[in-house]
């Protein structure tokens, strides 16, 4: 570029008139040439929407035959016209971007209604579900939807508001993580980066309306595949934006990757926009923490058992051996190590004591972390602790202790002891609040014992692949909605749902009145997809849709969460750590509401034929807080506890009158397509309330977003 800024000036000095000449020319050149990252703008996506119905002008796919394995015709047709056959339906189809289009006559039941990125969609919202134990809190909400269209959907109910966004993208690992175009992307796929890129940067800016330009954060977590294009387009997508990569390890045994460096951490991008900054904590997430002013914040503990290939019993001989304790889970003694032929089943304890070996779930032998001598040493210093004895159990007692740095920690007096030697309880002193470092190594952020395992307390018997360990997202957002018990905030690549969870937990620790915003489908498993295609079943059959992963996983991982019980009823066993310990059958005080998205036709919206599916999104746009409008009765009118909707002009007055006298109401939905009549209301309004159109403001922000 400056060798071309030299050239121009010469030329300029040549002949002026010709160097003026060739600048308008690089100009204009500049203007159609892309700079920075390129990639491949591929077609717009497209998603299925099986258990819509089919009506005529509808974009349409044939679907295979009922127990057809193999992917079906994937040429777009349009619905002529429906008739009625026989008792059926039968919609007569034009073949789309074709130059000889095909016609053909299909029944409905076997077409599946498409939506392509570039239509224009007007949403709604049906509720499937919800949960309350929360009082007057806000609702947490969880949509069954493809995240591309829910976030548009959030453009009406949430521009510029969310606090915070927190997502866990397809890391592009090209072992069927994610679909594009209905179809998976492979890892041969010469064009997997570019479609990568393209369906993230539709969803980052579409996102970044939804953030509030003065203060909020956006938080992605990837691996090595992608991390490096990501960057980049975090940077053409957010300019004004201040942005940070942080790597985080996310598991100690690390992943395996042939011909390759084991991988154990992740890079998570802070894009921080207007004055977000990450507040000061009592740790700086790499080192032994210091915490803040004041505060005494507890150690975290290591498990005494070791994992992975190196931990296990035929690697470390000697460091198999019994720990001895009593009924109570106090410690006794310990026991001679074992000869690698010797059955553990043969060792008899002390009487009134048990012997505890460091054993798997599954039964496979490893080792501790300690030798006896010093097991026995830690015992009287209160350097180790001990969890109840579960008889039914492999290691009949889960035994954790201090590493070594707080040991080291504990001998300078930088830790304290709390507790009692039995129980001990070990907690930093109070010292100035420090600045997080860009590396984290934290035991509380590893996936598989944090994130895989912690899961299947709340869903047994219910696999999901590599969830994030809560306390990873708990401690992400933390530092930047800690001052901020109001916010909002979005997970729209949601999963098993980590992202409520922490924010339940946030606001559990402070009081807090956070909400969060969970988007993610239902899509099932490229593995089970198979066998239930055998078995006849499709999309949108209930046996299908049973198994997706909001249906399965989402909610009622939240609903576990809250009501501190597993789907089938039992209280949800084992305790919380780290940051704030307790059981967590004990649930939290939170409520949460699940829905669906709908795609409804315009026309009934702007004859207010679709209230009872737009309702839920007038509801979100007021706080998402108290009881949802869903039927405005005789008097075509209603007010609940943070919003009124108006249809019946008629009985402004009144419902004028309700709104003032309800000082939590803050937004008021007129229905008219008269301006002065709405002008009219408006005036009468108090000042505290933001008066808003109806159906017009809905209309007008699909039909401007349709355009893109």
């Amino acid at each position: 570029m400056s060798r071309l800024t030299e050239l121009l000036r010469q030329a300029r000095k040549a002949d002026k008139q010709l160097g003026d000449d060739l600048e308008k020319e690089f100009a204009a050149l500049m203007k159609r040439r892309t700079f920075g990252l390129v990639f491949e703008q591929h077609q717009p996506e497209a998603v299925e929407l099986p258990g819509r119905a089919v009506r005529r002008g509808d974009k349409v796919r044939v679907l295979p035959p009922r127990g057809e394995v193999k992917q079906g015709d994937q040429r777009l047709w349009r619905v002529e016209r429906i008739e009625r056959v026989d008792g059926g339906r039968v919609a007569h189809l034009l073949e789309l971007d074709a130059e000889e289009p095909e016609t053909q006559s299909v029944i409905t039941d076997d077409l599946v209604v498409v939506a392509e990125f570039n239509d224009r969609i007007y949403p709604g919202l049906v509720e499937t579900g919800r949960v309350e134990r929360g009082g007057d809190k806000p609702f947490h909400t969880v949509i069954n939807a493809e995240n591309f269209h829910a976030l548009e959907m959030l453009t009406y109910t949430h521009r510029g508001k969310v606090d915070a966004i927190y997502i866990d993208p397809p890391y592009n690992t090209g072992a069927k993580d994610w679909k594009y175009n209905n179809d998976y992307v492979a890892s041969d796929d010469d064009y997997r980066h570019s479609k990568w890129l393209a369906f993230m940067e539709r969803r980052l800016e579409v996102a970044r309306e939804l953030l509030n330009p003065e203060d909020s954060v956006l938080v992605v977590t990837i691996d090595e595949k992608e991390y490096l294009r990501l960057g980049m387009l975090l940077e053409q997508t957010f300019p004004e934006a201040r942005i940070q990569r942080v790597t985080s390890m996310i598991s100690q045994k690390g992943s395996a990757r042939a011909g390759e460096f084991s991988r154990c951490d992740e890079s998570i991008f802070f894009v921080m926009i207007g004055s977000a900054a990450p507040i000061p904590a009592g740790e700086d997430m790499l080192r032994t923490s210091s915490p803040a002013d004041g505060e005494k914040t507890e150690v975290e503990w290591g498990r005494l058992k070791r994992n992975g290939a190196n931990g296990s019993r035929v690697r470390a001989k000697s460091l198999f051996y019994p720990i001895f304790l009593t009924l109570d889970a106090r410690f006794h003694s310990t026991g001679p190590s074992l000869d690698p032929g010797e059955d553990r089943e043969s060792v008899i304890p002390p009487p009134g004591t048990v012997a505890v070996f460091p054993v798997l779930g599954n039964g496979q032998e490893m080792s501790w972390g300690l030798s006896r001598d010093k097991v026995a040493d830690y015992a009287t210093k209160g350097y180790i602790r001990f969890g109840k004895i579960a008889p039914d159990k492999h290691q009949k007692s889960m035994i954790y202790y201090l590493t070594s740095g707080y040991v080291e920690a504990a001998e300078r007096g930088e830790i304290v002891q709390t507790g009692s030697i039995e129980n001990p309880r070990w907690v930093h002193e109070a010292r100035r609040t420090v600045r997080p470092l860009t590396m984290w190594m934290k035991v509380s952020h590893d996936a598989g014992w944090q994130g895989k395992r912690l899961l299947s307390n709340f869903l047994p018997r219910r696999d999901f692949p590599f969830p994030k360990s809560l306390y990873a997202v708990e401690d992400a957002l933390r530092f930047f909605v800690k001052d901020k018990p109001d916010a909002t905030i979005l997970d729209f690549f949601s999963g098993s749902g980590t992202t409520a969870h922490a924010v339940m937990r946030l606001n559990r620790q402070d009081g807090g009145r956070r909400q969060c915003i969970s988007v993610t489908n239902n899509e099932v498993s490229a593995e089970e997809q198979r066998g239930l295609r055998k078995q006849g079943l499709r999309p949108g059959d209930d046996d299908w849709e049973a198994l997706g992963i909001c249906d399965y996983i989402t909610k009622p991982r939240i609903t576990a969460a809250i009501t501190g019980k597993t789907p089938e009823g039992e209280p949800i066993k084992g305790d919380y750590k780290f940051t704030d310990e307790f059981p967590m059958s004990e649930g939290f005080e939170e409520n949460a509401a699940f829905f669906t998205l709908t795609y409804e036709a315009p026309l009934s919206v702007r004859h207010n034929r679709a209230f009872e599916r737009i309702a839920p999104m007038l509801w979100l746009r007021a706080g998402s807080q108290g009881r949802i409008i869903t039927d405005l009765g005789e008097d075509g009118w209603d007010v609940a506890e943070t919003y009124g909707v108006l249809e019946n002009l008629d009985q402004a007055r009144e419902f004028v009158a309700r709104v003032a006298e309800t000082e939590s109401v803050k937004t008021a939905f007129i229905v008219t397509d008269d301006d002065s009549a709405f002008q009219m209301v408006c005036r009468d309004l108090p000042s505290a309330v933001l008066p808003v159109r109806l159906y017009e403001s809905y209309l007008q922000n699909f039909m401007l977003r349709g355009g893109r």
